[in-house]
């Protein structure tokens, strides 16, 4: 395999001869004790050693005991297949860390403020490069990309960074935004919302109550900031209560449900099939 290494230790010797290497074979392989090599030249070393020649069947079974584990884990951990156990592993988590940074992430939709474009249950992917390749530990992205109205978006919570909110990107820097009743604005003009939410019942508990619409505005966005809205107008916690988000903290862009249950029926039931594999817009 390119780029392995491989060392002819005591350890490694002893595995051998379990395994049923022939005294021949071995005592040509004791020669090399202690010393590693690169693939390309564990593989001539192995081609030259004598005085009998090594046939496939050795050689497979030498670079498989003196293979180094990628970690070079051998003093930690003597036994081999523990080795390879703990390599294997190390090695997905690296992997699975490098795509949700850069790729795809999993998310876990817990509440009804995107109803119903998502609904409580939802599990979806994110595009985490939709807007700029992340740089880990940072707000910083590589070749950004600029968010767009109407996007729905993966971003800390301002009041609590360590949770994570998906709304919907309704105001960019610069915009006007304003509320009368269920009609949104932008700079005086009206948006086209088929996306948007409002629930009969609360709508006609309002009328009921006598209440007048409600009214929200106009704030103006800052520049490099954005104003978040969830579907489910009369159930989302967004900035018209706790204000704009930086531009720069957006995490990834909604994409795609992969799973569906419903988390008020059993789990033997309650699962929509019918909302796997739904595109996010």
């Amino acid at each position: 395999m390119w780029g392995r290494s491989y060392r002819v230790s005591d350890f490694a010797l002893e595995e051998l001869k379990e395994a049923g290497l022939g005294e021949v074979a071995l005592a040509s392989l004791r020669t090399c004790r202690g010393q590693t090599f690169g693939s390309r030249a564990f593989k001539e070393r192995l081609e030259q050693l004598g005085p009998k020649k090594l046939d496939e069947a050795e050689r497979k079974l030498i670079r498989k005991y003196t293979q180094l584990s990628l970690l070079r884990l051998e003093r930690a951990i003597p036994n081999r297949a523990m080795r390879e156990w703990v390599d294997a592993l190390v090695f997905a988590v690296v992997i699975a860390a490098i795509v949700r940074t850069f790729i795809i992430a999993p998310f876990k939709i817990p509440s009804g403020s995107m109803y119903p474009t998502i609904a409580v249950g939802d599990h979806i992917f994110a595009e985490m490069f939709s807007y700029g390749i992340p740089v880990p530990f940072t707000d910083t992205k590589l070749d950004p990309q600029p968010v767009r109205r109407g996007d729905i978006v993966i971003f800390p919570y301002p009041e609590n960074p360590s949770v994570d909110y998906i709304k919907r990107v309704i105001g960019l820097g610069g915009d006007t935004v304003e509320m009368r009743g269920e009609q949104v604005y932008i700079n005086g003009k009206p948006l086209n919302e088929p996306y948007a939410y409002y629930d009969p019942q609360v709508l006609r508990a309002r009328q009921l109550a006598g209440q007048p619409p409600a009214h929200f505005g106009p704030v103006t966005v800052p520049k490099g900031h954005l104003f978040m809205m969830g579907d489910n107008r009369f159930n989302s916690s967004d900035s018209r209560y706790w204000g704009f988000v930086d531009e720069r903290t957006v995490m990834g862009k909604g994409w795609v449900i992969y799973f569906s249950h419903d988390p008020d029926v059993g789990w033997f039931s309650g699962y929509r099939l019918g909302r796997i594999g739904e595109v996010l817009h």
